[in-house]
């Protein structure tokens, strides 16, 4: 098991209040924006979260050689693309949730439509803030293509679907669970350390660490949630608990069992430490960000 040094939660907490500070910036819409249209986006974007997408972009970015400042912007935009997809995810027809990060979900403040529309806005905002606020365009071209693919219908929406489908019709294998999830959660995670990589002009070889890293990172962040559906503490988590089981929803747990879904979390936090190895000590934040995904309890 990785040792999180001391400085390590220092670290992420003083690049977590920047990214607070910059996507609060973010919010300042303009008088054009309608009121309650910038107050929900205001109350959907700055819900307190771990913010893991801008931190794996920021330290991906760092262990490449390259700045926080630099990599804000595509830190700013993938939060956007993650909060869009919780708000419209938390609508009545898709998981119908009404408790998301300890407060009630969007629509469940505004309205459906106002929901939809907030979610509408934080897409396009996010390809706004790296078009905008990254001074290369010609990686200001890449970052977008790399997030749009992500977000897009062969990634998280396409996985979106799938899992919606696969609600309704029952999925019996492994193969299909992980290549659902591999879309739905994965792609974005990859996306962000891609970003840090592109923020810091990595070469080939460190991109290519980093992707492999965030392959093996999805899916074991996505076991872990599934556990703690399952073994989770609602207060902790600031969701329901339970739900997906409720719904006859297929998960890890429940395909593979509590005890070997660790198991393969634990072997997949492995893999993604082993990736890092190109990157050298500069990597080791993301060592111990890895190995926190997997003993996290929200």
């Amino acid at each position: 098991m990785v040792q999180i040094e001391p400085q390590f939660p220092q670290l992420v907490d003083e690049s977590r209040q920047k990214i607070e500070a910059a996507l609060a910036r973010c919010c300042e819409l303009g008088p054009d924006c309608p009121a309650q249209l910038a107050e929900a986006i205001h109350y959907s974007l700055l819900a307190p979260g771990k913010r893991l997408r801008p931190l794996l972009v920021v330290l991906a970015a760092e262990a490449c050689g390259g700045t926080l400042d630099a990599a804000l912007p595509a830190a700013c935009a993938v939060e956007m693309i993650h909060a869009y997809s919780l708000v419209h995810d938390d609508l009545p027809a898709m998981d119908d949730d009404d408790l998301r990060r300890g407060r009630p979900t969007c629509h469940k403040v505004y309205g459906e439509a106002l929901g939809i529309l907030v979610g509408d806005a934080l897409q396009a905002l996010a390809f706004e803030t790296i078009a905008r606020d990254v001074r290369q365009p010609a990686v200001a071209a890449r970052m977008c293509y790399t997030l749009a693919t992500a977000a897009g219908p062969a990634a998280l929406v396409g996985g979106q679907a799938d899992d919606l489908a696969a609600e309704q019709q029952g999925v019996a294998d492994l193969p299909t669970l992980e290549a659902i999830h591999r879309r739905k959660t994965g792609a974005l995670l990859r996306a962000s350390l891609a970003l840090g990589g592109l923020a810091a002009e990595a070469t080939d070889e460190q991109l290519a660490a980093l992707d492999e890293y965030g392959r093996a990172l999805g899916l074991a962040f996505q076991i872990t949630d599934d556990l703690l559906d399952v073994r989770g503490n609602e207060a902790q988590l600031g969701k329901r608990v339970g739900k997906d089981s409720d719904r006859g929803k297929l998960t890890f747990p429940g395909l593979l069992g509590v005890e070997e879904s660790v198991h393969q979390a634990e072997e997949l936090v492995r893999e993604a430490r082993a990736a890092l190895s190109p990157l050298g000590p500069a990597a080791a934040p993301l060592e111990a960000l890895a190995q926190y995904v997997v003993e996290r309890d929200r």
